[in-house]
């Protein structure tokens, strides 16, 4: 089990959460996955090796996470939410014809957070950048 994995569920275990076999395998899918999985993506991948899983408790388990900081919920429209587990400085690069996602590190735009709230009075709480174009897979093809 990664260093990152252990870490998750020392801090999970010192807010009272229960380590459950389910919690730790979702938790140990999203870390060492990096591939910003749907909810049902994360269900298919462990439901072989937890039959009795429901979705619903992929979605409460996800659900926790997020509240708990552990994970960023990518929402993109319509389409199912995706769970990052990156949550450090980091942006996104989507691609518009397979929808997978990458991430790639940029200097911190602190700067533009702080024009934003000088030129608009707003409080940033939080910024996302997306770039979207063609990932060299489907370029190929």
């Amino acid at each position: 089990m990664g260093t990152r994995v252990q870490h998750a569920l020392e801090q999970l275990k010192t807010t009272g959460v229960r380590i459950t076999p389910q919690r730790h395998a979702i938790l140990d899918y999203l870390l060492e996955s990096m591939t910003h999985p749907t909810a049902d993506e994360i269900y298919r991948a462990l439901e072989p090796r937890f039959p009795s899983m429901s979705v619903a408790t992929v979605y409460n388990n996800l659900k926790m996470f997020t509240e708990s900081g552990m994970v960023h919920e990518l929402t993109y429209g319509d389409s199912s939410s995706r769970f990052d587990a990156n949550v450090s400085d980091h942006y996104h690069v989507i691609c518009e014809e397979c929808g997978k996602i990458e991430d790639f590190m940029y200097p911190s735009l602190v700067d533009v957070e702080r024009v934003a709230e000088e030129t608009t009075g707003f409080q940033v709480k939080d910024l996302r950048m997306e770039l979207y174009g063609v990932c060299g897979t489907c370029k190929k093809h």
